[in-house]
């Protein structure tokens, strides 16, 4: 499995990759967690799409995708700001030119199954770690998230600080929650699976 960060001035091999994180987002988010998404033949697809983020892929030996997760500056706009504003704090989002908006990471479980004595997947945190990588590279040094109460408890089991905005809330079937997450070479050298591979430019000497 390897890392990669991909947006929509790629060539083929990106485009195909999009398309496929596409289809994965529709069948996480819409149909194993029941989100209120927009779904039209089998693509899942909004207007912070239109953006021109950064996708952070993770990638089997094969080509199929197993995992992605969508990287956008937080001084634009926002999921968090335009979406998910009861989640933000009276005084709002504390957006710099130095923080990312980090959203719609999700994993295939149908083929990223944990391994025997492993308590998160490869592809789990091959994305956690290469979205740090990708960070450190941009010299990002913090990375803005609305997440589920049980990714805040995936994210304090590997060791990553998770500062909340505000108290969670109900939106849907989920139990939301917006926060800060830092930005540093330790944490994703304890982050990074063992034998991580990426096609991300580090400072932190990834392999």
């Amino acid at each position: 499995m390897k890392a990669l960060a991909v947006s929509r001035q790629g060539g083929e091999e990106e485009r195909r990759l999009i398309h496929a994180q596409h289809g994965l987002r529709a069948r996480v988010f819409s149909g194993r967690l029941g989100w209120s998404v927009t779904v039209a033949d089998g693509i899942e697809a909004d207007a912070f799409d239109c953006f021109s983020p950064t996708y952070i892929l993770a990638v089997l030996d094969t080509g199929v995708l197993a995992g992605c997760a969508r990287l956008l500056p937080a001084t634009g706009p926002t999921m968090l700001e335009t979406v998910f504003s009861q989640l933000l704090p009276p005084t709002g989002l504390p957006a710099h030119q130095g923080m990312v908006e980090s959203s719609r990471f999700c994993v295939d479980t149908s083929i990223t199954a944990s391994e025997p004595g492993q308590t998160f997947s490869e592809a789990t945190l091959t994305l956690l770690a290469a979205i740090l990588e990708w960070c450190l590279y941009h010299h990002y040094t913090q990375i803005v998230t609305v997440t589920d109460l049980r990714f805040e408890r995936i994210l304090s089991r590997v060791g990553w600080r998770f500062d909340r905005l505000a108290a969670p809330c109900r939106i849907g079937v989920t139990d939301a929650i917006a926060g800060i997450l830092p930005v540093d070479c330790a944490t994703f050298l304890r982050l990074r699976p063992q034998g991580y591979r990426s096609e991300i430019l580090s400072s932190c000497g990834a392999a």
